[in-house]
């Protein structure tokens, strides 16, 4: 990710993650995927009892944090499925961080 020319730092990422978490649908999706492992989209939105429109969006807001990726396939069928999982990712937070964290930040929001 960057803005403009400007690399993206360690704030930005940091603010982008929490940003992708602080929404109950979206922690359900990762909390899915962490257990049930790669799912597509039409499989993800009935497991959840949520729209596919919706689980769209909270899943591109998720890809865009790097908290999951897609891999689109076809079936035998000829259909399309985008499948989903958990990328790897660990959070670490104490005041140290994110002073860290905070003093690399580019975006202004």
């Amino acid at each position: 990710m960057t803005d403009g020319d400007a690399p993206v730092g360690q704030g930005d990422r940091l603010l982008a993650t929490l940003a992708a978490l602080a929404n109950p649908h979206r922690l359900r999706i990762i909390g899915a995927l962490a257990t049930g492992g790669r799912s597509y989209v039409s499989e993800l939105a009935r497991e959840l009892g949520i729209g596919r429109p919706l689980l769209h969006l909270h899943l591109k807001k998720l890809r865009d944090a790097g908290l999951v990726v897609s891999e689109l396939e076809l079936t035998a069928d000829g259909k399309a499925r985008n499948y989903f999982e958990v990328s790897a990712f660990a959070l670490h937070l104490d005041p140290a961080v994110i002073a860290e964290a905070a003093s690399t930040i580019t975006t202004e929001k």
